[in-house]
């Protein structure tokens, strides 16, 4: 209706307001168009100028002044041309760095899931298209297409029949443009897609290559690649052909237009209807009309990978919603429970944890055992904020886990996962949680809790030597002692840590207990999802689950002689690792 507001989902209308924020931007780059198009003129005009009045009069003063001036115009259209590329690149960049950190964000909220990941998981691919195109040639042909039906009707101005010529020519050309749109949208966006799944399938295969190379699997992984590389070739192959065909097309079509305007101009001139200047001039104004459409053409594909992202960025907007500022709560104590509570995995419809209740007091370690697929590391998600939960509510001294900023949770929050990631950097950043300035004494204190102190001086440079994903030289039970020292940085109220002792030796055991007890007598608490019985060892209370639901909850040594059948042998093992 008339003066309604129109609305746009989501995600689009965010991306609409950051580029909103770039309008000063772009009206000066379509101010400076408006006169770089009508220098653009100069060639033409001083064609006609240089045929009809300079070669008529044969005045050589004439020839020089014209020359000059034209010098100069040629000037002033390279400085604004220059101009508009500097003004486009910077509102190109200012897209791109006002979106970065909202789309990285999101994209470390987004699940990697089957199916969606080619198109969602891309997020920061698809800002750098959309931001290619801001500084490509292609967004000067949209500025200076809107001078082609007007560089069309000066041709008018020599003659109708020329005038009538390039409409009919450029009709033609922009019916080639809506073709090329419709026949090879399909095959760029294809050709992403395979090339996007090459990658990620060669970045798996990278970061599992021990396995690979383990299990002898890199001939059957080489040949899998290779099948879906040579995808990615076809589709590419297929997209550019018949990108190159409309390219190649509107530019043979583009020169025969010229000659056509020229013989016609020519046949003009022989009947006295026209002059040679402006035979010359229609040319080449002809040739000026058309250029902003053969540019459009030539550089469609660019065009549609930037249509791509700017889709799926709207979609990926859309599914993570922006963050909206927190009222900053005291620190808490060390006090969590949770109510009913149901969570379900990113992208998946089943729950994997079912109406579960329970309750950790400062100063306790809760231990939650169960068989696999219990639902044991899905709490350890939904406690640590990773996951959202469908129902029911889960509380840190009250306030439920939404109140508080996902950054500032994680300072109150240590967690330990089954599967220990450790990031290009030195050992102390990676124990600083990837901070810029370490606190040195923290980071220390952090690896004595974590037993992990005169393992790491042992390295070759000590806290400060570098490793990546995989921890370098560092064996499994050394990662987890890294990661462990990671998730007791800050001083930390509540430790989260998922199967803790899966890589760890007795020494590493030990150190993991002697942390557990650490946490406790400071008033803070632990809980502890484990397989093994020396987990639950510092353990007061236990949580059992079973199909995500509760079987069982409360004090350890009852809940073992209810849902356990060889009690008497995990007891005697929590005995054995409570004395060592």
């Amino acid at each position: 209706m008339a003066g309604e507001k129109m609305h746009y989902p989501v995600g689009l209308a965010e991306l609409r307001d950051v580029r909103s924020r770039s309008r000063g931007l772009f009206l000066s780059v379509g101010f400076f168009s408006i006169f770089v198009n009508l220098l653009m003129l100069t060639g033409p005009l001083f064609m006609l100028q240089v045929y009809d009045r300079v070669l008529g009069s044969r005045s050589e003063a004439t020839l020089v002044a014209l020359s000059v001036l034209v010098a100069l115009l040629y000037i002033l259209f390279g400085v604004l041309d220059w101009a508009r590329g500097r003004v486009l690149a910077r509102a190109g960049a200012q897209f791109q760095s006002d979106l970065d950190e909202r789309v990285f964000k999101a994209l470390l909220k987004v699940p990697s899931q089957p199916g969606r990941g080619d198109k969602i998981q891309s997020g920061l691919r698809d800002l750098e298209s959309v931001q290619k195109l801001m500084t490509s040639p292609a967004l000067f042909a949209i500025c200076d297409m809107p001078w082609t039906p007007i560089f069309a009707c000066a041709i008018f101005l020599f003659h109708p029949m020329l005038g009538y010529l390039a409409l009919a020519g450029g009709g033609l050309l922009i019916i080639t443009t809506i073709i090329n749109q419709k026949v090879s949208k399909k095959g760029v966006i294809d050709a992403q897609i395979q090339s996007t799944r090459a990658d990620s399938f060669a970045e798996n295969v990278r970061d599992d290559r021990e396995v690979v190379q383990g299990l002898g699997m890199r001939g059957a992984v080489m040949s899998r690649w290779r099948k879906t590389r040579n995808k990615s070739l076809s589709s590419n192959m297929q997209s550019s052909d018949v990108t190159g065909a409309f390219s190649s097309f509107t530019k043979a079509f583009r020169l025969f237009l010229q000659s056509a305007m020229l013989a016609l101009g020519a046949y003009l001139v022989l009947q006295n209807e026209l002059t040679p200047g402006a035979m010359i001039a229609g040319s080449i104004l002809m040739g000026r009309a058309l250029a902003p459409i053969e540019m459009a053409i030539g550089q469609w594909p660019l065009v549609q990978r930037a249509s791509s992202g700017w889709f799926n960025l709207s979609k990926l907007l859309e599914i993570v919603p922006d963050e909206t500022p927190r009222t900053a709560l005291p620190r808490p104590k060390a006090h969590l429970s949770a109510q009913n509570l149901t969570a379900v995995p990113p992208g998946e419809s089943q729950a994997s944890l079912k109406m579960v209740s329970f309750e950790v007091q400062p100063g306790t370690a809760l231990g939650v055992i169960g068989p696999s697929a219990a639902g044991k590391s899905s709490l350890a998600r939904v406690i640590c904020g990773i996951w959202k939960p469908a129902s029911g509510r889960i509380r840190l001294d009250g306030a439920s886990l939404d109140n508080y900023d996902p950054d500032v949770l994680g300072q109150y929050i240590g967690y330990l996962p089954q599967t220990v990631t450790l990031f290009d950097a030195t050992i102390a950043e990676n124990i600083a949680r990837m901070s810029e300035t370490p606190d040195a004494a923290a980071v220390v204190s952090a690896a004595k809790k974590a037993g992990a102190h005169e393992m790491i001086l042992e390295q070759p440079e000590g806290y400060d030597t570098p490793i990546g994903n995989f921890g370098g030289r560092l064996s499994g039970g050394q990662r987890q002692r890294l990661g462990l020292a990671r998730a007791l940085y800050g001083d930390p109220l509540i430790l989260v840590l998922d199967e803790p002792n899966s890589n760890l030796d007795s020494v590493g055991s030990n150190a993991l207990n002697d942390a557990i007890r650490t946490m406790k007598a400071e008033g803070k608490s632990v809980i502890i999802m484990a397989h093994r019985p020396a987990a639950i060892a510092e353990c007061e209370n236990l949580l059992v689950l079973e199909n995500g639901m509760r079987k069982a909850f409360g004090p350890r040594d009852e809940v073992l002689k209810e849902q356990v059948r060889n009690v008497a042998q995990i007891t005697d093992a929590l005995q054995k690792g409570r004395a060592s």
